[in-house]
């Protein structure tokens, strides 16, 4: 499976110099974030696709205009042909925002997957909009990362992490790709396109 991750910034190669082949081998694509809710509804449009999002903190403006025919993946573990993903968006709490939280709020939303995590048995990809606590995060409030998704990678071992809110061009030498334990870490800004190789379909492992 070929999925195109996107986070924080509308690419221009997508978008204004759009090309429909560009997208035509693409079987998922995931946003992670503070993205123009008409660019999702584009990409939604012109590709094959499911567009499937998280909320990041500049994205208050979701929730009276989402991104039309996108599937929103927030607090809920969505099977997309037997690929189980966890959506967790939102950053630390720095301001007033409706996609801001505490560690301990972060805390209660993913304490509240328990029993969907029971269920499907775990996840195969994280999705959120800020990064993990201290892998590949800011020191600074407002992009430091959450301990409570880094106790969900170490307790759940997925393949993916797909994160954004981080720039690339921050410059403090941030990383597209990392690895920890056995979850290869993805910063999303703009799109990067990765490989998932689907194994065996999750569905089959559902509780009763």
């Amino acid at each position: 499976m070929k999925i195109l991750a996107i986070s924080d910034e509308e690419s221009k190669y997508l978008w204004e110099y759009f090309d429909k082949s560009k997208l035509a081998d693409i079987d998922l694509i995931i946003s992670c974030g503070d993205l123009d809710p008409h660019y999702l509804s584009f990409l939604v449009t012109v590709s094959s696709a499911p567009v499937l999002y998280v909320r990041g903190n500049h994205d208050d403006r979701y929730e009276n205009s989402p991104p039309e025919g996108c599937i929103c993946i927030e607090d809920q573990i969505y099977v997309h042909e037997g690929v189980r993903i966890l959506g967790l968006g939102g950053s630390m709490r720095y301001s007033t925002g409706a996609n801001q939280y505490t560690e301990w709020q972060m805390k209660q939303r993913a304490a509240k997957l328990k029993f969907q995590l029971f269920r499907r048995r775990g996840f195969d990809i994280l999705v959120t909009h800020a990064p993990a606590y201290q892998l590949n995060d800011g020191r600074d409030l407002p992009h430091q990362g959450f301990q409570v998704f880094r106790k969900l990678i170490e307790k759940y071992r997925p393949k993916f992490f797909l994160h954004g809110h981080v720039h690339l061009n921050y410059g403090r030498n941030q990383k597209r790709y990392d690895k920890y334990q056995d979850t290869h870490i993805i910063n999303a800004f703009e799109r990067c396109v990765f490989e998932f190789e689907v194994e065996n379909p999750k569905d089959s492992l559902l509780a009763p």
